[in-house]
């Protein structure tokens, strides 16, 4: 159990903000985006080529995230608890398999 809690609570109160079909719509590709982004990044230290993408990547999946939140009409969630920064990734993989 991460924090406390199991991954399906955690995954049920993030879905409580994330209901609206553009929000969810986003983070469908905002949040996949922004994990891509992570070891690109890093791949990046020794393959200078990559900083552009990775850059781009996280930028646009951060707009993406604040977009649909902005629709949705509440805040993300990590502002009240930065633990759903982990939360999202999971969420998202729930989401793609039909369990969210």
């Amino acid at each position: 159990m991460p924090f406390g809690r199991s991954w399906d609570d955690w995954i049920a109160d993030y879905g409580k903000s994330h209901r609206h079909p553009v929000n969810r719509l986003t983070h469908t590709f905002g949040i996949p985006m922004i994990a891509v982004s992570i070891p690109l990044g890093v791949a990046s230290i020794w393959l200078p080529v990559l900083r552009g993408w990775a850059l781009a990547l996280f930028g646009v999946g951060w707009a993406l995230q604040f977009l649909g939140h902005a629709v949705e009409g509440k805040p993300p969630e990590f502002f009240k608890d930065w633990r759903y920064l982990f939360v999202g990734l999971r969420w998202w993989a729930a989401k793609v398999s039909g369990k969210a």
